[in-house]
């Protein structure tokens, strides 16, 4: 197949040419670009020379050669390319806000300002957390050429690490979640600007957009409707994002209070010193997570006194989950560890192409993670 991406010349976008130029289903690439129309990939990006090489398109022009679009764009831009491929019948994986809420388009107003253009390819669109959302978008895909939303990269690691406590009915009724996460500075994208300068942001770790993150309302949807599955009613809410020093990666540490079932028999919110009954239960809780993910490709429930890192996940698609309980024994600690280019941008919309395409969904994604 030949596989489009718009955008190429971004970050997640020259994730997904690296990607896709090595995946076995993949023949040829056509590539667009607004910002180096005319010039070639391996001329922005000389660590594909010799590996990699194309002129850079218009991007209307991608999908006219391509059997399937990605589109790595700003938020509110994406629309009239997937319009496009629609009416050719090819698939559309979006990486941007604009097909991650579904019809609601007073929540992606309210949050990104931005108005649907077209609000009938909802009809075509899914939401594309595989993990959450695999057979429906399969159904969708059987139907006909198929609208990927990919989640967000911080709604992907902190809903994974939440989805069996959820679904599961672990966590307490009317439950307050916190999820403290922190990543890297690709995720700000290519284009600079002055928090991600490097005296700004080196050697230092800072919360930003405390309480008013764009991705508040998709993490909170994710949890209520995982919560749903577990017939419960939906948790609220805390997100903080935090901008550490390093390149690739986002490490999420969730706190999820336990229904009064899962906590320990002495739980009273004291710490006390670990014992075989906090050790115990958490083991419970850990068989818990490894039974919901054990046909989960790209995530990894890891074993005691292993902790979730994101030098661990580097460059792979791969998730790593750890759980823990706090020493009062009434909740639940789960960290969660992604690559956010990969698993949280360009991998996991590889994959969601994988899947509606009816390919291996672990096929062009098996690249054991980069330690160093």
């Amino acid at each position: 197949m030949i596989a489009g991406v718009i955008g190429a010349t971004g970050y997640a976008g020259a994730e997904l040419v690296r990607l896709l130029a090595a995946h076995p289903q993949v023949s040829a690439l056509v590539l667009g670009s607004v910002s180096f129309e005319g010039d070639r990939i391996e001329n922005v990006y000389p660590n594909f020379l010799g590996k990699i090489s194309g002129p850079l398109v218009k991007p209307e022009e991608v999908a006219a050669g391509s059997d399937a679009v990605f589109a790595a764009l700003p938020h509110g831009v994406g629309e009239q390319y997937a319009k496009i491929c629609m009416e050719k019948g090819i698939p559309f994986i979006d990486l941007s806000a604009d097909f991650r809420f579904d019809e609601d388009e007073a929540a992606f107003t309210a949050w990104y300002g931005k108005t649907y253009v077209y609000p009938e390819l909802r009809r075509r669109s899914i939401y594309g957390l595989p993990e959450l959302n695999r057979k429906k978008i399969l159904e969708l895909a059987k139907q006909g050429p198929v609208i990927i939303g990919n989640p967000g990269c911080y709604p992907t690691g902190a809903s994974l690490g939440a989805f069996p406590a959820l679904a599961g009915g672990l966590a307490a009724p009317g439950a307050v979640i916190i999820v403290d996460s922190a990543s890297g500075v690709t995720g700000g994208g290519r284009e600079p600007s002055r928090s991600f300068h490097f005296p700004e942001c080196s050697d230092s770790v800072a919360p930003y957009k405390v309480a008013s993150h764009r991705h508040i309302p998709e993490i909170s949807r994710n949890f209520r409707v995982m919560a749903e599955q577990g017939g419960a009613s939906a948790p609220s809410v805390i997100f903080t994002p935090h901008l550490v020093p390093m390149n690739r990666g986002i490490l999420s540490t969730i706190y999820i209070p336990l229904s009064p079932s899962w906590q320990t028999p002495a739980a009273s919110g004291a710490p006390r010193p670990p014992g075989k009954e906090l050790e115990a239960k958490t083991a419970e809780i850990r068989k818990v997570y490894e039974d919901f993910y054990k046909n989960e490709p790209f995530v990894r429930v890891l074993p005691p006194g292993v902790c979730g890192a994101t030098n661990r996940v580097r460059q792979s698609n791969f998730c790593d989950i750890s759980v823990h309980i706090d020493q009062g024994g009434s909740t639940l600690i789960v960290v969660s560890a992604i690559d956010n280019m990969i698993k949280g941008a360009a991998g996991q919309a590889v994959q969601n192409m994988n899947i509606c395409m009816g390919f291996e969904e672990t096929a062009g994604l098996g690249a054991v993670p980069a330690l160093f």
